[in-house]
């Protein structure tokens, strides 16, 4: 039978694995206490002075090409930091021109709100996005030359749920500039050949894929498709079957006793998840619960646990956008051809399965694999910050209290989908990206809000922090900086315990 249903926010109670993880006495945090973080206001000024950084120079290539590779520990300690300082002189930079927008900025915000009145192009279905034309050169350069203009007013638009115009890999159509063409066409070069070398696209899709080519190479890491472009097609007729042949063979058991509660999780759980236009969409749904309840039949040992179901959706997202040009959130997906449909459902279940292939005791009984990972971080992070440490300690706030959501949730909760996206096309590339690489992003996400974290004096704004993290208008520049932290970190911490390795 489905075994445990456990709740996505905090693990399940054992006392012997908790016994090491937990002071005796400690009284648990309230997760449903109200608020914001205190220095929203202040990030928000923040990134808006620091979009679209990486567009600059070509410092994220030349330490993600070294990702795959026995490196002089000294020269990457060198590139890694050289992009973290690269954005922060930016930074400065932006600030003192803000200072100085400042003085037309009535007349700024009129030229602003002309081009948020800039015409979207036509939306229609397309076979997929890498058969696509790239703009001629004269085109792009006249794309970039008005998105450099719209990039310097002072006050940003709304940014879109899963993407803005500096995310151009994640979502949408915006303009393309010559660097991100030239990128492209490194992909659709790769993988035209008759068998993809997969460990120079995994050096390549390190610092991010385009989103023409994300869902076949999503496919190809994950191990769902062969290098052999001669059988993906078989190979992909063959998965497809295979999974609708599970569908008619568990799918009505649903309804069975010893199934009821494993499908009602299910069925409750979804609607909670985001993006919610997306989600709430009864096609959706409907495709969501077979996914999660098939995997669940398949896999005894561990069940539905909450905190899978998240896991889905980046994967749909990106093989809906294969089909489609506009936004995802505002795209009506029953729209789309039922066989097209099938094909994402399918692809969807296979990619997730994969990659929870790699990370399944996060979610056996008691989730032994979280707790490790949670108790590495602690002491990861005592020896990368020991002030920020301390000062946790001080006031009582255990690393299991907001890190297990972290590790549950592969920080899903914590970011923007678009963002979340972008952080996958990295852990895909990486060699085990999802569980041992994931420890030290965990890691340089805490450090990131060290500020913030100081200027919390009491064990309730702590929590409130940290289980509420400002990340709203992060997109791929913030997510490259904190990339290149980790990667900085996996290498200066090399001598780890066996434990950060698990």
């Amino acid at each position: 039978c489905i075994q445990h249903v456990y709740g996505a926010q905090h693990p399940p109670f054992d006392p012997l694995l908790h016994a090491n993880l937990i002071k005796a006495g400690n009284k648990p945090p309230s997760t449903s206490t109200p608020g914001k973080p205190k220095k929203a206001t202040t990030f928000q000024e923040f990134e808006s002075i620091t979009s679209d950084a990486w567009d600059v120079g070509d410092d994220d290539d030349e330490l993600l090409a070294m990702a795959a590779q026995n490196l002089n520990i000294e020269v990457v300690m060198e590139t890694a930091n050289k992009v973290i300082e690269n954005h922060s002189k930016l930074q400065e930079r932006r600030q003192q021109q803000q200072q100085l927008d400042e003085v037309f900025e009535p007349e700024e915000k009129e030229e602003e709100e002309g081009s948020e009145r800039l015409p979207h192009s036509d939306s229609r279905l397309v076979k997929s996005h890498s058969e696509a034309p790239i703009g001629s050169p004269k085109e792009m350069i006249g794309e970039r030359a008005a998105l450099q203009r719209q990039q310097s007013l002072p006050h940003r638009p709304v940014i879109p749920l899963v993407a803005r115009m500096a995310d151009q890999n994640t979502s949408g159509t915006p303009a393309m500039t010559e660097r991100e063409a030239f990128r492209l066409d490194k992909f659709r070069q790769l993988l035209a050949g008759p068998n993809t070398d997969l460990e120079e696209l995994r050096k390549l899709s390190w610092s991010g894929i385009p989103r023409q080519v994300r869902p076949i190479t999503w496919k190809l890491l994950s191990g769902y498709l062969p290098a052999n472009a001669e059988r993906r097609a078989s190979t992909l007729q063959r998965k497809r079957q295979e999974y609708f042949g599970f569908i008619e063979q568990y799918y009505d058991s649903r309804n069975d006793e010893h199934h009821q509660d494993t499908y009602r999780q299910i069925h409750i759980d979804i609607p909670r998840m985001s993006p919610e236009r997306l989600v709430l969409q009864p096609k959706v749904t409907e495709i969501f619960e077979r996914i999660l309840f098939i995997w669940a039949i398949r896999h005894p040992a561990s069940g539905y646990v909450q905190g899978i179901n998240d896991l889905v959706t980046p994967f749909f997202v990106v093989y809906v956008f294969e089909y489609i040009e506009e936004e995802v959130e505002n795209f009506d997906v029953s729209s789309l051809q039922e066989e097209v449909l099938r094909n994402i459902e399918a692809d969807s279940f296979w990619c997730m399965s994969k990659l929870l292939d790699g990370i399944q005791d996060n979610y056996t009984f008691a989730q032994p694999g979280i707790q490790r990972k949670v108790k590495a971080l602690e002491e990861l992070v005592s020896r990368i910050d020991e002030t920020v440490h301390r000062h946790m300690q001080h006031y009582e706030v255990e690393y299991l209290q907001f890190a297990f959501r972290w590790m549950n949730n592969l920080l899903m909760r914590e970011l923007p989908l678009r963002c979340t996206i972008r952080l996958w096309d990295t852990y895909q590339a990486e060699p085990e990206g999802f569980s041992h690489f994931h420890l030290y992003v965990c890691a340089a996400f805490l450090v990131r809000w060290r500020k913030e974290i100081l200027e919390e004096k009491d064990f309730q704004g702590l929590m409130i922090l940290l289980q509420n993290l400002p990340t709203m208008h992060w997109g791929n520049e913030e997510v490259s900086v904190l990339l290149a932290e980790a990667y900085r970190l996996k290498f200066a911490f090399a001598d780890a315990p066996n434990h950060y390795k698990r």
